[in-house]
C-alpha cells in the first residue's frame, strides 16, 4: 500500500497541539505530526487561521472514520483526500 497522509483541520493552535500530543497515545502514531497554520482566504487576522495536523500513515493502518471522530472532539474534522 502506498503512503497515506491524513490532514486534520482544527480551529486553533491550542486544539492542534492537543491533537498532536494525543495522536501518539490514542492511535500509536510514531512519527511526529506536522502542524501547519492555514490562513483562511481573505483573512488578515491571525486569530482567524485554522491549523492543520498532517499525519503520515506509511502502513495505511489509521482508520479515517476514527480520525474524523477524534478531530470532531476538538471541533475539527478530517480533510477528505
Amino acid at each position: 500500500m502506498s503512503d497515506v497522509r491524513h490532514v486534520l483541520v482544527l480551529p486553533d493552535r491550542d486544539a492542534a497541539e492537543e491533537v498532536t500530543e494525543e495522536l501518539a497515545a490514542r492511535f500509536g502514531v510514531r512519527d511526529e505530526p506536522q502542524l501547519v497554520r492555514d490562513a483562511l482566504a481573505g483573512e488578515d487576522d491571525a486569530e482567524d487561521a485554522q491549523w492543520l495536523v498532517v499525519v503520515e500513515d506509511p502502513d495505511g493502518r489509521l482508520d479515517p472514520a476514527a480520525l474524523d471522530a477524534f478531530a470532531a472532539e476538538y471541533e475539527g474534522w478530517l480533510e477528505a483526500p
